[in-house]
């Protein structure tokens, strides 16, 4: 079993940058994913990004793309959400999340402890 260990996280104004980290104990495997969710205060937890830890290929829901990126360092086993020009809309517990079957799955394993992100005047 993977176990995943985030931080990052925070209180920010709106514009502001943050970047989670996400990092991976144990092996992850080529054909693996690691998947970026939030989930807003009332709502149901939600896919923000995933990235396939193989090839590097990333999926955004509309929401995440053009403001929010995913990438992963092999060598650290760790998987990063850089969130940009944050809106109060985004205020959220983020997790990570391991998949064992690429990066369109959406059976996750492995799940992250959550960090929150408070975006807010």
């Amino acid at each position: 079993q993977v176990q995943l260990v985030q931080s990052g996280g925070g209180t920010v104004q709106p514009g502001d940058s943050l970047r989670l980290s996400c990092a991976a104990s144990g092996r992850l495997f080529s054909s693996a994913a690691m998947g970026w969710f939030r989930q807003i205060s009332g709502k149901e937890r939600e896919r923000v990004a995933a990235i396939n830890w193989g090839d590097g290929r990333t999926f955004y829901e509309d929401f995440a793309k053009g403001r929010f990126t995913i990438s992963r360092v092999k060598g650290e086993n760790t998987v990063y959400l850089q969130l940009n020009n944050l809106k109060p809309e985004d205020t959220a517990v983020y997790y990570c999340a391991r998949t064992r079957y690429g990066m369109m799955s959406d059976s996750y394993d492995s799940w992250g402890q959550g960090t929150q992100v408070i975006v807010s005047s």
